[in-house]
């Protein structure tokens, strides 16, 4: 096996399927280790395999994986993860971390994964998709699962990067500027500059009661404008991340006036932090300690009855951690952790321009302190466990504890086999508890706080250097759901504490096969049952399956294609009615362009045969369900010199 150092410095556009089996995790513990002794049934996503399918948005790439299914109401995407995925949810019970440094804000919680995620999807190395609980070592936010973007380097760029792209329907270019450089001294630097505008499709709605419907012209616009930066000299590493998106509202969303131009949301933000990393006593103690930064800016202007109104939601945090990991016990891995959080303004406000008496403002802040301990201990050369247990407090909730424990068995140097278990929690955030404007919604200061218990079985068995399978089943079940419901004092919008708990089942099975000729093959089926009272979860398919193929094209030197075929069983509405399932295709063709040294070359073909497919809508919406789009081409140029 490779030494940790080598492994980080391989390409990963070269590694064979054995090598990317070996790939180094970090977001299963917070520190690197093989996937076959994390914790969890780790996927990873490679720049590789972004580049081969043309993926254009974080959420499109892990749409990608088993039990995951996207969702989108033309102003976000949303991620459903193993049927779990209410409509209006803002990704919160699914952390995003890039770099090891969260992404959720701090006033709505929201992970995103859409084109309001901050960072150029071109800027990551890999994705590490953990799927269960997280909160053992994360504490909030992380129940369903954790997100880890590991981003490029300036030695991975080597110079610059220039792109630009076309996107039809949308009338959308791109545009990506990018330097990075290893200098004699050690030292590695990458910065990089995005946009995209989008004039957007005309798209038909209809807006339920209000009896409305008809073509938002131009109305679905897009601009997006992104900025991260990136240093390291020996130990010390800092990175700053910085997006800027607005997105036209052609939906009426929150029941604003239909059809009306002016609407739409922003969501600015920034995540930054400067790290320490290195070892001691003999490379038997790592220390990692970092401090970080982050802010959140929303804006939301929308018309009610001609009257211009304006929501905000703007949020500021800092924070330190400081983890220890020691080796220095034979066939230990004793980790102990701290981490502190902030969230020192959260703020958001309701402006009526014509009649100033309904404004509000509402403030609030909350810090949040975690303790965490795990140790991976080698029972024998075969069999090892995983014990951890994390202490969160904050005075919204009180105390929480998150355990863990896993039993893994390397039965045979192909076979792998893993017995998971977990507890989760997650405290309300600022919107679901304080936002009361006595039109619309109303606060509930009382809640507390979710939590899920998750089991799950894993086999791995790499049947050959290049087939490995995968099955795993799981069961989690979810406590206190935190959900919109309708408050009996006023009648009005109320987040509650609803006391059934959602039980949820199913079972997945992948497989991932390469060829020595350069084809590769992965696919995943999957089958989950999400319910509450004995009624099944809105938006959660029963069934899922995916296939990715690629393969040169052997005619045309350096050409590639990368197909993709994904599967959606039919989903529950918020009426009661279901979706018809669908059978979604893409195909992208990449090429080096051999007249001109550096030039790469691609053509996307979105929603290959334009299929006509519904996603649910939110209560907040006048929609009970939105077509999606149809088919869409895009034409891209990259440029390294």
């Amino acid at each position: 096996m490779q030494s940790l150092p080598v492994l980080a410095a391989t390409n990963l556009e070269q590694m064979s399927l054995g090598e990317l089996m070996n790939i180094n995790v970090i977001g299963a513990s917070k520190y690197e280790q093989k996937q076959q002794q994390a914790a969890a049934a780790v996927s990873i996503i490679t720049r590789k395999d972004i580049r081969t399918y043309g993926w254009r948005t974080l959420n499109q790439a892990l749409a990608s994986l088993p039990g995951i299914h996207p969702t989108y109401d033309y102003q976000y995407e949303y991620l459903g993860t193993r049927g779990f995925g209410l409509p209006g949810d803002f990704n919160t019970r699914v952390l995003i971390t890039v770099n090891g440094n969260r992404i959720n804000d701090a006033t709505y919680d929201q992970g995103p994964t859409g084109r309001d995620f901050p960072l150029d999807i071109d800027l990551i190395e890999r994705i590490e998709f953990i799927p269960g609980p997280g909160s053992a070592v994360y504490g909030q936010n992380a129940m369903l699962g954790v997100v880890n973007i590991v981003t490029r380097k300036g030695a991975d760029i080597k110079g610059a990067e220039l792109s630009a792209s076309y996107q039809t329907a949308e009338i959308m270019p791109q545009e990506r500027v990018t330097l990075g450089k290893q200098f004699d001294n050690g030292t590695d630097a990458l910065i990089s500059f995005s946009g995209l505008q989008s004039r957007g499709a005309n798209h038909f709605f209809e807006f339920g009661d209000s009896g409305i419907s008809g073509f938002a012209h131009r109305m679905d616009g897009e601009n997006v404008k992104q900025l991260f930066a990136r240093a390291s000299h020996g130990p010390l590493s800092f990175d700053f991340i910085y997006g800027n998106r607005r997105k036209d509202d052609p939906t009426g969303m929150f029941f604003s006036d239909p059809l009306v131009a002016g609407q739409f949301q922003r969501d600015q933000r920034l995540n930054t932090q400067i790290q320490y990393n290195d070892n001691f006593a003999n490379n038997t103690l790592n220390v990692l300690g970092r401090a970080f930064l982050g802010q959140y800016r929303y804006d939301n202007p929308m018309i009610y009855g001609g009257d211009r109104t304006l929501s905000t939601g703007p949020s500021d945090w800092h924070g330190v951690e400081l983890r220890l990991l020691s080796t220095a016990l034979t066939d230990h891995k004793l980790m102990a952790g701290f981490e502190y959080q902030n969230n020192t303004s959260i703020k958001q406000t309701f402006q009526n321009f014509s009649s100033p008496d309904e404004n509000i403002t509402i403030k609030s802040t909350v810090m949040r302190i975690g303790v965490y301990l795990q140790d991976e201990w080698r029972i024998t050369d075969t069999l090892s466990a995983t014990v951890g247990l994390r202490y969160d407090h904050n005075h919204w909730i009180g105390s929480r504890l998150s355990p863990r424990g896993a039993l893994i068995w390397q039965a045979t140097p192909k076979a792998t086999f893993k017995a998971l278990y977990g507890r989760a929690h997650r405290s309300p955030n600022s919107y679901e508890r304080d936002y009361g404007d006595n039109i619309s919604q109303v606060a509930n200061p009382g809640l507390h706080s979710e939590s899920v218990d998750t089991a799950e079985l894993v086999a791995d068995y790499l049947a050959q250097p290049t087939l490995n399978l995968r099955a795993n089943v799981y069961a989690w079940d979810m406590y206190h759901l935190i959900a919109l419901g309708i408050d009996p004092l006023s009648g009005l919008s109320q987040y509650q504490q609803n006391s059934k708990k959602v039980v949820a089942r199913g079972a997945e099975l992948s497989l991932d096969k390469t060829w020595d000729w350069g084809a590769r093959l992965r696919g995943s089926f999957g089958i989950q049952n999400a319910e509450q009272q004995n009624s099944h979860l809105p938006n959660s398919p029963y069934y899922l399956g995916k296939l990715n193929f690629s393969l040169p094209i052997p005619l045309i030197t350096g050409l590639r294609a990368g197909s993709e075929l994904q599967y959606y069983g039919k989903r529950k509405t918020l009426d009661g009615s279901n979706t018809d399932s669908y059978v979604l295709a893409n195909l992208n063709l990449v090429t080096n362009v051999p007249q001109v040294k550096g030039l790469e070359a691609s053509l996307s073909i979105y929603n290959l045969f334009n299929e006509n497919y519904l996603h649910p809508a939110a209560d907040t919406n006048w929609q009970n369900t939105f077509w999606q789009p149809g088919r869409t081409v895009r034409f891209r140029l990259d440029y390294r010199f």
